[in-house]
C-alpha cells in the first residue's frame, strides 16, 4: 500500500519494544490512509496490542492441591495460579514427576490487572491414582528468553 508517513514512538530510557518473539528496537511505524484519514487501526490491523511496560516481571506461582472431597471421588485436580507477570505470553505448564504433559490441562486466558500486570491460571486432572504415585507435581511458567518459574507440589505432603 501507498504509506504517507511514519509515527516515531519515542520510549523512556531503558524501554524496549516487544513482540511474542522477544525484545527487538524498531521505534517508527509506516502510517497508510484510509479515507483520507491516518487510521492507526488500518496499520496495525485488528487483534494488535501496542503495550508499553517496563520490561519482563516474573511472575509468582502458586499451586494449589485437590481437595480431599475430590480424593474420595477419585479424580484430582491441580490449580496453579501465576501472578504479576509481564508481558502477557507467559505459557503455563506442568510436569508429573520429570515427565511434560499436556493431558487433562486446561489454560485461561490472560488477565490484565489494575497494576499493568497479568495473571493466568492453569489446572491439571489426575485420576486420584495418578496424582498418588507421582511423587512431585510441578507448575511452570515459561517465556522465550527468560529462565522458568517453578513451582512443585509433594503429593505425599498434600
Amino acid at each position: 500500500g501507498k504509506y504517507i508517513g511514519k509515527i516515531y514512538v519515542f520510549l523512556p530510557p531503558g524501554l524496549k519494544w516487544h513482540s511474542g518473539l522477544g525484545l527487538f528496537g524498531v521505534q517508527e511505524v509506516f502510517v497508510r490512509p484510509l479515507n483520507e484519514f491516518v487510521s492507526l487501526w488500518y496499520t496495525f490491523g485488528g487483534g494488535t496490542k501496542l503495550i508499553v511496560g517496563s520490561g519482563v516481571v516474573r511472575p509468582t506461582l502458586t499451586v494449589l492441591p485437590p481437595s480431599k472431597d475430590e480424593d474420595k471421588q477419585s479424580s484430582a485436580t491441580v490449580v496453579c495460579l501465576a501472578t504479576g507477570g509481564f508481558p502477557s505470553n507467559w505459557n503455563l505448564g506442568w510436569k508429573v514427576g520429570s515427565t511434560s504433559t499436556s493431558s487433562g490441562v486446561s489454560t485461561s486466558l490472560e488477565v490484565l490487572g489494575t497494576d499493568g500486570r497479568y495473571s493466568w491460571s492453569s489446572t491439571l486432572s489426575l485420576s486420584a491414582d495418578q496424582w498418588r504415585k507421582a511423587g512431585s507435581v510441578s507448575c511452570e511458567a515459561s517465556l522465550s528468553g527468560q529462565s522458568p518459574v517453578t513451582q512443585t507440589l509433594d503429593p505425599d505432603h498434600c
